[in-house]
């Protein structure tokens, strides 16, 4: 799961990594008067900082620079409510409907970048420094990669001290600010641990002219398959800054990713969802999603998620491959024949069943009277549905 900024600034906040002062606002009145104290405490400059679930904020014009009260108004205005759109977003954007107000008069010497994400292939978390802050660190790596040095943690004993010294000498970092590199690796990795975070990032990690070390920035996701041990980090959830599709799906216990396509896939298990697009993808078709009923498959689930399906539109075909283990094929088919009469089924259907009482789900279908495909294997429901949504 995803979270602001902010968020992401108050978790590490809470693990001793220093983050400057802020506020947050929702509302021309409540920015201003926030902008208004922060003025009045001392600062100098400010920066507002739209808050949206995308990087790239700057060039697409939502982080503004304000050295008085009259342009923070402006920037104010312009900003929040802002439909903010760039290639993280897409061509629809999003709409900012929060804005960080932030202490701007840091007197940044140095930016770097900090980082943890998780090692499938080394199954550990490996921190990620570099001298060469404030910009996407994928162009870095991409064009410099030794300006990148990565450290693979054994999460038995920990983060090491020798470890964090060769961090902080691959960036540069002696006396004062290498100390204050070693707390602040220390707490990114132990609120990575401690809150079963899936990344964690500081970009820009910028090192002031007093030798101090201070997240400018922060990006924090977390995994929602952890959340029974943190039930307090549900609460970060901003639902806004998902795809409808996907919320509709997530209050129905589907788990449903957009994609680019026009095939809608329903299927059960996200191994069988990933065979399931591949195929597609391999006979010339591409997949509009990825939508996985569970092994509780029943007339419920099986309607929403063809009404979750239908509603995108996009999808000029459905490929229902469903293989019957926990749940029954003829439980599924049921649920198939209920959900088409509950659901309006204005697109091309195609099921394919196996496993568990796949034949009797099979002859179900067959009797039913809709109007839909069977087949017999994965690649013929596939060719199928590829055929069907180019209008064969």
């Amino acid at each position: 799961m995803k979270i602001h900024e902010y968020q992401a600034q108050e978790l590490m906040r809470n693990f001793g990594i220093p983050v400057l002062d802020f506020e947050i606002s929702d509302s021309m009145k409540s920015g201003i008067t926030a902008a208004d104290q922060l003025f009045s405490s001392g600062k100098k400059k400010l920066v507002i900082k739209a808050q949206v679930h995308a990087g790239g904020r700057g060039k697409a014009g939502g982080i503004a620079v304000v050295k008085n009260l009259i342009e923070a108004e402006k920037a104010l205005d312009r900003i929040l409510g802002m439909r903010l759109v760039n290639r993280q977003t897409g061509p629809e954007g999003k709409l900012v409907r929060k804005v960080m107000i932030v202490d701007g008069d840091t007197g940044i010497e140095r930016e770097l970048y900090a980082g943890i994400v998780l090692d499938r292939d080394r199954e550990r978390p490996v921190i990620l420094a570099s001298a060469e802050g404030g910009v996407d660190i994928e162009e870095t790596a991409a064009s410099n990669p030794d300006a990148i040095a990565t450290v693979a943690v054994d999460p038995f004993p920990g983060l090491l001290m020798f470890q964090i010294r060769y961090l902080t000498e691959k960036l540069g970092l002696t006396g004062d600010a290498a100390r204050s590199a070693s707390r602040v690796f220390k707490g990114l990795y132990d609120m990575f641990i401690k809150l079963d975070c899936s990344q964690a990032e500081i970009n820009p990690l910028v090192l002031t002219h007093d030798g101090n070390l201070v997240a400018l920035d922060a990006k924090v996701n977390l995994d929602e398959s952890a959340f029974f041990r943190h039930p307090d980090l549900k609460e970060l959830r901003d639902t806004h800054e998902e795809s409808e599709l996907e919320v509709w799906a997530s209050e129905n216990s589907l788990n449903y990713v957009k994609l680019d396509g026009n095939i809608g896939c329903m299927v059960n298990g996200a191994g069988l969802a990933m065979a399931t697009m591949d195929t597609i993808s391999l006979h010339g078709g591409m997949p509009a999603n990825f939508l996985d009923v569970g092994g509780g498959a029943n007339r419920e689930t099986v309607t929403e998620a063809f009404k979750i399906l239908l509603a995108d539109k996009s999808v000029e075909a459905v490929l229902v491959n469903i293989f019957g283990g926990i749940v029954r094929c003829d439980r599924v088919a049921d649920g198939i024949i209920q959900a088409a009469k509950d659901v309006h089924m204005d697109r091309p259907l195609v099921v394919r069943l196996a496993g568990t009482n796949a034949v009797e789900g099979m002859e179900l279908l067959k009797k039913s009277g809709l109007s839909l495909k069977t087949a017999d294997s994965l690649d013929e429901a596939a060719k199928c549905a590829v055929k069907l949504a180019i209008g064969g």
